[in-house]
């Protein structure tokens, strides 16, 4: 299993239009092949910015090539899409993962 996790640093002024277009957008990405679910979490610590919300998505993958599909089909479609909604009023650091052990 391969976690593609995305933590996003939004402005406070957008909070309620961004959460609305991330749940539409979680729902679009999980509906493509080799995804398996995902989580949206509010991230606590560290804390973003004073003018900033932190939301860190973590989206299940069957494996890595259905994640290297995603980026190359799929994902300079639905980065644009959000960044021609929201401009610079958010930005996305990302980091792949394998599972380990899980207990």
């Amino acid at each position: 299993m391969i976690i593609y996790e995305v933590n996003l640093f939004v402005k406070l002024d957008i909070e309620a239009a961004f959460r609305a277009w991330l749940d539409a957008h979680v729902r679009e990405i999980i509906a493509l092949p080799g995804f398996t679910g995902a989580s949206v979490l509010d991230r606590i610590e560290p804390a973003g910015a004073p003018d900033e919300f932190v939301v860190c998505t973590q989206y299940r993958l069957t494996d890595a090539a259905a994640l290297e599909t995603y980026l190359r089909d799929h994902a300079p479609r639905m980065r644009s899409d959000g960044v021609s909604r929201f401009g610079d009023a958010f930005r996305a650091e990302r980091r792949v993962l394998s599972a380990g052990a899980e207990y």
